[in-house]
C-alpha cells in the first residue's frame, strides 16, 4: 500500500494531529506533521495502543474460552401415564491455551528426538536384516562348497574302485557293473535335484519371512507416525470441564425437579366432584347427550370423485387426501400393481388415474389451461386465406454487407446511424417491388432468429445469406448455414462486393459446396445471386429470387379477423414504457385491440411502422411497434388479440405461475443420461450435438466417428460445429435444437456459460476422443429398443388325468426338466405341437398348493380354461426375458 502522511492518517482515524504525534512519541517513534507513515510504523503504534489499553498487542491472547449453551426438551412419562415435556439446558465450556515460545521449542525438541529415535531404530532393523541375509548367504555357500568337494571325492574313489574291479572281472560281469553304475548315477542325480528343490523352497520361505518382517515394521512405523501427528493436534487445546458429566447433572436436576412437582400435586386434597352422578364404574366422566356426535361409521366403502390435473404431478399423500383414504392404502395398492413407492414420492397424472380407478373412485381430468383455451377459442378468423408477403432474414459474417444490402433495397441509410456501422438492434422493414411486398429482418448475429425458434415460433420463411466475394466463407457464415438448416428454412446466397477487383464468386461456391450448399447450376437446390450493395448490381435479381422462392413455398394467411403474430424484439423506453416489435402473421392488428403476449397483456395504445409513423392497422407480414403492454415480452413470444381484457389478465397471471414449472421441466430435456427417457416419451429420435474443438482435424475426426455410430433406429446429428471456444451463439443453437454441447480441448466463455446455466443445457468437456465417442455410444445403446425372447424354464409330462367337479381336468405330472412355476405362462404340447397357450389355475404337491415344483418331482396341474389334457401331453412353462441391445 502507498504511504500516507500524519495529517491524512489523523483525518482517516478521526483524531487530531497533536494527539496522533503524542501517541507516536509514546510508542518510540518521532514524527512531524508533514512526515509520511509506513505500514511498519502503523503496526508498531497499534501494538503500543493495544498494550496501553490492557490488551496483548500483536501477540494475541494467551488463553481463550468458548462457552456454548443449548436447550432441549425431554418427554418424561409420569405416574398417571401422561407424557410431560421438560426443558434441559446443557452448557459446554472449552478453553484453548496458547503455548509460549519456550514450550514450543521444547515440543519441537521432543518431536525431533522422537523422529531421531525412530530413524535409528529403522536403521538398526535394516542393518540386522542385512546382516542376517549376508550370514545366511555365507552359510549356504560354505555348505554348497563342502557338499561339492565331498561328492567329487566320493566319485573319484568310486571310479578308482570300479576300474580295479573291472580289470579282475569277466566281460559279462563288466557289462553288468557298467549297468549298475549308470543306475547309481541316475539315482544320485535325482537326489541332487530333490536337494536343490528343497534349498530353493527354503530360500523362498526365508525371503517371505523377511518381507513380512519389513511389512510389520512399516505398519508399526506408520502407526507411530499417525500417533505422533495426533499428539501434535491434541496438544494445542485441553477440555477444561467434562461435558458429559455436566449434561448428566443437568438431566438429573431436571428429573428431580419434575418429581418434586408431582409429589406436591399428590399431597393436595381432591376437591369434591360436581359430576359424580355422571361418572361411570371406573370414575371416568361421560359426555352429556348434547355433546355426543351423531356420526355413524359407514358400513360400505365411500367412492369419491377425484379431480386430477392434466399436466401437474402430485405426491402419493396428496392423491390419498383427494380420495379420502389413508396413505398406506394407496401405497399398498400401488405395490400390488408392481410400483414400489413411498408416501412422499411424486407420481404422474396417468399413474394417479390408474391407482384411483383401481381403488374404485371416479377420476375427473381437470385441464389446467382451461381458461387459456377458452380465451383463445373466442378468437374468430376469416376462413379465407390469401397470399402473404414472405418474411426474409438477412444473415452473414460481420462486415460482409448485410445492412448495406438492405439500405440499397430501402433507399435509406440505416448503417450510418449505428455505432461503427454495425447493427445494434433488430430491424424489421417491408418493401414493395414489382407490385409485390417483401418483409426483411436484419438481425445482429443470430440471436433473435435462434431464440424465436427455441420458443417454437417460426417467424422466418427465407434466409438470405450474404457472403463477400473477396472474403469467402467465414466462421459466422458457417454458423448461419447451420442455423438455417436446423430451422428447415430455404437459403438464398447473395454473393456481395462483386464490384471489387479481388471478387471471386467461384471460390464462394466451392467453399459453400463443402457445407452441402450446392448451386442450382451444379445440380443443387440453392439459388446464387451476384450483387453489389454499393452499385446496386443484381439487387433486382435477388428480389426476383426471393419472390420465386416464396411462390414455391405457397405462403398464405387470413387477412380478416383477430390478429396473431410473434415478438421480434422488445425493450423498455424511458418515456413510453414497454415497447414491443411484433410481426403480424395472420389477421389484422388494429389500434385499441387487447393483446395477450406471452406473460404480458395490454391494450394497444399506439402503433407505429418501421419508419416511426403512426398507423391504425397492420395486416399479415407487416412489422409494427406497439405500446401499452403490462411488461416486456420475450423475443419469440406469440402475440394474440383477445376479446376480454379481464380474461387476458388472468391468462397472463396463469402463464407467469407456470413459467417456473416449464423451466424446471426443461432442465432434464437435453441431458445425455436422460436421452432414453425422452425417447420413450416420443421427444427424441436422434442425438443432436453441437461440437466445438481446438483444430479442424479434431472436428473432422470426431464428426466422422460420431456419424458412423448412427443406426436405423438411433442417429447422431451434428447440428453445429466449428473451431474455437464455445460462444453464446453455440449455446443458443443447442437450446433451440435440444442438443448437447461438446467441447474438445476448448472451453465456454462467460456469455455462453450464462446461456447454458439459464437454459440448463448439458455441457461436456473432453480431452480424449475415445472417451467422447464411448459416452455417446453408451447413451445411444440405451436408446435402442430392447428385444424380448422367451426362455423355457420347465417341462412336465402328463402321466395321468383326474376329473375334479370344481376345477375340471387335473393332470398328474412328472417334472422332467427345470422348474414348474405357478405364476409363469404355459403351453400344452401334443406330439411336440403347441395345442394351447395360457396359464396355470392350480399347482399342487399332494394336497398343498405350492408356488413351484422342481425337477424329478410329481405334482398336480390344473390348466385354466382348458380341459382336454391327455396322458402323454407335455406342459411347457416359459418366461419372457428382455435382452438389452448394444450398438
Amino acid at each position: 500500500m502507498a504511504e500516507v502522511n500524519v495529517e491524512k492518517l489523523a483525518g482517516d482515524i478521526g483524531t487530531t494531529v497533536d494527539k496522533l504525534l503524542q501517541q507516536f512519541s509514546q510508542a518510540g517513534i518521532t514524527k512531524q506533521a508533514g512526515d509520511n507513515v509506513t505500514e511498519a510504523e502503523k503496526a508498531t503504534l497499534l501494538d503500543h495502543l493495544s498494550k496501553q489499553h490492557g490488551g496483548t498487542g500483536s501477540e494475541g491472547p494467551a488463553r481463550m474460552t468458548l462457552q456454548r449453551k443449548s436447550k432441549s426438551t425431554l418427554s418424561v412419562t409420569g405416574s398417571t401415564g401422561k407424557a410431560k415435556a421438560v426443558q434441559v439446558e446443557v452448557r459446554k465450556t472449552r478453553t484453548y491455551v496458547k503455548k509460549s515460545a519456550v514450550e514450543q521449542e521444547q515440543e519441537q525438541q521432543r518431536l525431533a528426538a522422537e523422529e531421531k529415535a525412530r530413524l535409528e531404530e529403522q536403521q538398526k532393523a535394516e542393518q540386522a536384516a542385512a546382516e542376517l541375509k549376508a550370514k545366511q548367504e555365507a552359510e549356504r555357500k560354505a555348505k554348497e562348497d563342502a557338499d561339492r568337494k565331498a561328492k567329487e571325492e566320493a566319485k573319484r574313489k568310486a571310479d578308482a574302485e570300479r576300474k580295479a574291479k573291472q580289470q579282475q572281472m569277466t566281460p559279462e560281469q563288466s557289462a553288468k557293473s557298467e549297468k549298475d553304475r549308470i543306475e547309481a548315477e541316475r539315482l544320485q542325480k535325482e537326489a541332487e535335484e530333490a536337494a536343490l528343490k528343497k534349498a530353493e523352497e527354503e530360500a523362498k520361505r526365508q525371503a517371505e519371512e523377511a518381507r513380512k518382517l519389513a511389512e510389520e515394521n512399516s505398519a508399526r512405523w506408520k502407526k507411530e507416525e499417525e500417533e505422533r501427528k495426533k499428539r501434535e493436534e491434541t496438544a494445542d487445546h485441553h477440555l477444561t470441564t467434562s461435558t458429559y458429566a455436566r449434561e448428566a447433572e443437568d438431566v438429573a436436576d431436571a428429573r428431580e425437579e419434575q418429581g418434586s412437582r408431582r409429589a406436591k400435586k399428590k399431597k393436595k386434597a381432591p376437591a369434591k366432584d360436581k359430576f359424580a352422578a355422571s361418572k361411570g364404574k371406573k370414575g371416568k366422566l361421560k359426555a352429556p347427550a348434547s355433546l355426543q356426535h351423531g356420526f355413524q361409521k359407514p358400513t360400505a366403502d365411500v367412492k369419491n370423485e377425484v379431480r386430477i390435473s392434466e399436466t401437474i404431478t402430485i405426491t402419493v399423500a396428496e392423491l390419498a387426501s383427494r380420495m379420502a383414504v389413508k396413505g398406506a392404502e394407496v401405497v399398498k395398492t400401488m405395490m400390488k400393481m408392481g410400483d414400489m413407492v413411498t408416501i412422499n414420492q411424486v407420481i404422474d397424472q396417468e399413474t394417479a388415474q390408474l391407482v384411483a380407478e383401481e381403488m374404485g373412485h371416479k377420476v375427473i381430468i381437470v385441464k389446467e389451461n382451461e381458461l387459456e383455451q377458452t380465451v383463445l377459442n373466442d378468437r374468430h378468423e376469416d376462413g379465407k386465406s390469401e397470399p402473404r408477403a414472405p418474411v426474409v432474414t438477412v444473415m452473414g459474417h460481420v462486415d460482409h454487407g448485410k445492412t448495406s444490402t438492405l439500405d440499397y433495397i430501402r433507399s435509406a441509410k440505416v448503417a450510418s446511424g449505428e455505432a461503427g456501422g454495425i447493427t445494434q438492434h433488430i430491424g424489421a422493414y417491408h418493401v414493395e417491388t414489382n407490385g409485390n411486398m417483401i418483409t426483411f429482418l436484419d438481425t445482429p448475429g443470430h440471436a433473435a432468429f435462434t431464440s424465436m425458434r427455441a420458443r417454437g415460433a417460426k417467424a422466418t420463411d427465407i434466409v438470405i445469406l450474404v457472403v463477400a466475394a473477396d472474403d469467402g466463407v467465414m466462421p459466422q457464415t458457417k454458423e448461419a448455414v447451420q442455423h438455417a438448416r436446423a430451422a428447415g428454412v430455404p437459403l438464398i446466397i447473395a454473393v456481395n462486393k462483386m464490384d471489387k477487383e479481388g471478387a471471386d464468386p467461384d471460390r464462394v461456391k466451392n467453399e459453400l459446396a463443402q457445407l452441402d450448399v450446392i448451386p442450382e447450376e451444379w445440380g443443387g437446390d440453392t439459388q446464387y445471386v451476384h450483387i453489389s450493395a454499393k452499385t446496386g448490381l443484381g439487387i433486382d435479381d435477388l428480389l426476383e429470387a426471393v419472390l420465386m422462392q416464396s411462390e414455391l413455398l405457397e405462403l398464405n394467411a387470413p387477412t380478416e379477423g383477430m390478429a396473431a403474430g410473434v415478438v421480434i424484439e422488445s425493450r423498455l423506453d424511458k418515456g413510453r414504457g414497454p415497447v414491443a416489435s411484433i410481426l403480424v402473421q395472420s389477421g389484422t392488428l388494429n389500434q385499441g385491440d387487447i393483446v395477450l403476449c406471452g406473460l404480458e397483456y395490454g391494450r394497444v395504445r399506439a402503433m407505429r411502422d418501421e419508419n416511426g409513423k403512426d398507423i391504425k392497422s397492420a395486416g399479415p407480414s407487416i412489422p409494427v411497434e406497439i405500446l401499452g403492454l403490462s411488461g416486456i415480452p420475450a423475443a419469440g413470444d406469440e402475440a394474440t388479440v383477445v376479446k376480454d381484457e379481464r380474461k387476458a389478465r388472468e391468462v397472463a397471471l396463469y402463464r407467469q405461475g407456470k413459467f417456473r414449472d416449464v423451466k424446471l421441466a426443461r432442465q432434464q430435456k437435453a441431458k445425455l443420461e436422460n436421452m432414453f427417457t425422452n425417447m420413450t416419451e416420443g421427444d427424441v429420435s436422434e442425438v443432436n450435438v453441437v461440437l466445438k474443438a481446438d483444430v479442424q482435424g479434431s472436428i473432422e475426426a470426431i464428426s466422422d466417428s460420431l456419424t458412423k455410430l448412427s443406426t436405423d433406429e438411433v442417429k447422431v446429428k451434428i447440428v453445429g460445429s466449428g473451431v474455437g471456444g464455445i460462444t453464446e451463439t453455440d449455446a443458443t443453437l443447442a437450446a433451440a435444437s435440444n442438443a448437447i454441447v461438446v467441447g474438445f480441448n476448448v472451453r465456454a466463455d462467460a456469455s455462453a456459460r450464462k446461456v447454458i446455466d439459464s437454459e440448463n443445457l448439458d455441457l461436456r468437456y473432453y480431452s480424449v476422443i475415445y472417451a467422447l465417442i464411448e459416452e455417446v455410444k453408451q447413451a445411444m445403446s440405451g436408446m435402442l429398443a430392447p428385444e424380448f425372447k422367451q426362455e423355457i424354464i420347465g417341462l412336465a409330462e402328463v402321466r395321468d388325468v383326474f376329473k375334479s367337479p370344481k376345477i375340471g381336468a387335473i393332470a398328474g405330472c412328472m417334472v422332467t426338466e427345470g422348474t414348474i412355476k405357478r405364476s409363469a405362462p404355459i403351453r400344452v404340447l401334443r406330439d411336440n405341437v403347441v395345442i394351447y397357450e395360457g396359464e396355470l389355475e392350480s399347482l399342487r404337491r399332494f394336497k398343498d398348493d405350492v408356488a413351484d415344483v422342481r425337477n424329478g418331482m410329481e405334482c398336480g396341474i390344473g390348466v385354466k380354461n382348458y380341459n382336454d389334457v391327455r396322458v402323454g401331453d407335455q406342459i411347457e412353462v416359459f418366461e419372457t426375458v428382455e435382452v438389452q441391445r448394444t450398438l
